[in-house]
């Protein structure tokens, strides 16, 4: 059985609040499930690679946690949008996705434009573009969210 992954390829800027956050959030599941936990593991990956700025610095453009982002199929064009969650607030049903599942972990650090992948459960592929963030906090004045 194949494992939920995000596609980890491209350097991702993060703010320096996410940064600390998550990096706490992978170690916790790291250490409680260590190599079961690919999701985790890519995270861990994503925060060693990412150029980490102040929160006041964060480009309007730029998909952070507590994020509201308007995406894209490529391949039938249907829109949706979806809030990026810390784990225990994520409510799937209503659109509301963690960082913790494949699409919320693609999602963080991406920028409008951008195409982010994911692989889902069962090894099905997943992708979609960002086309706008209706709602960012740091663009918000909400630094500290």
């Amino acid at each position: 059985m194949q494992t939920a992954t995000p596609s980890i390829g491209l350097e991702r800027t993060l703010t320096q609040l996410d940064h600390a956050r998550l990096r706490k959030l992978a170690a916790h599941a790291l250490q409680s499930r260590g190599a079961a936990d690919p999701i985790a593991q890519a995270l861990d990956e994503v925060l060693d690679c990412s150029e980490v700025v102040p929160p006041q610095e964060a480009a309007p453009d730029l998909v952070t946690m507590n994020s509201r982002v308007e995406l894209e199929d490529p391949a039938s064009r249907t829109r949706s949008t979806v809030t990026l969650r810390y784990p225990h607030d994520a409510k799937p049903a209503e659109g509301e996705v963690s960082v913790m599942s494949p699409v919320g972990a693609s999602l963080l650090g991406a920028r409008v434009g951008q195409t982010v992948q994911w692989r889902g459960p069962g090894g099905s592929q997943g992708a979609a573009r960002v086309v706008a963030l209706p709602y960012q906090p740091e663009a918000a004045g909400e630094y500290l969210r």
